[in-house]
């Protein structure tokens, strides 16, 4: 994944420079099947968009871009509370839209692992506002979004926390884990098993 920081100038309605402390992650759909992410962020700063309205990051299947810094406000969720309180993630609907999806639940995962956050912390823009977005996922009574979320919580459950990946490195390359759940809650016998691998 190709991650660039391209921030846009602050200005009034768009970037306004108004710090935020995020509390969930939003996610939302252009609605135009043939921009990409470099074709979003420009269109921030594009002089004939007049609009108040912007977003802290963008996914296509090539690249991530980040807009706005994500501790500060964006003007997305149709709702101050939403706008005050979530990161919006853009997802285009240009090119490969699986290789896009992946991108964006490994970005997802990314965050939501960095700020020790669970699935539960994502949001729809319909959530905030009833808005029909991300569009993408609306299908069979939000049955796309159902899935996104799903995706997310399989990744999730299998990469462990920061502070824990040199010991749990450690524990694969000593066979003494096979690598897999690293999240999930260890039975009893589980942990027996492991400290008997460790003693050899």
């Amino acid at each position: 994944m190709i991650y660039k920081i391209q921030h846009i100038p602050i200005n009034k309605d768009k970037r306004p420079g108004i710090k935020i402390v995020p509390e969930y992650i939003t996610i939302h759909s252009t609605g135009n099947p043939k921009s990409t992410a470099e074709n979003e962020r420009n269109w921030l700063i594009n002089p004939d968009n007049n609009r108040v309205a912007s977003w802290h990051i963008v996914v296509d299947e090539k690249e991530i871009i980040e807009a706005i810094p994500l501790n500060e406000l964006a003007y997305h969720s149709g709702s101050k509370e939403g706008n005050n309180k979530s990161i919006a993630i853009e997802i285009c609907e240009s090119g490969n839209r699986q290789k896009t999806l992946d991108n964006t639940a490994k970005l997802v995962t990314k965050i939501l692992i960095e700020k020790n956050w669970g699935i539960d912390k994502l949001r729809r823009h319909f959530d905030w506002s009833g808005k029909n977005c991300p569009s993408i996922f609306n299908y069979n009574n939000w049955e796309g979004w159902k899935k996104f979320k799903k995706d997310v919580d399989i990744l999730l459950n299998n990469e462990p926390s920061p502070w824990a990946k040199e010991a749990w490195n450690w524990a694969i390359n000593n066979k003494i884990s096979d690598g897999k759940r690293p999240r999930d809650v260890a039975t009893r016998e589980e942990i027996i098993t492991m400290i008997y691998r460790a003693r050899g």
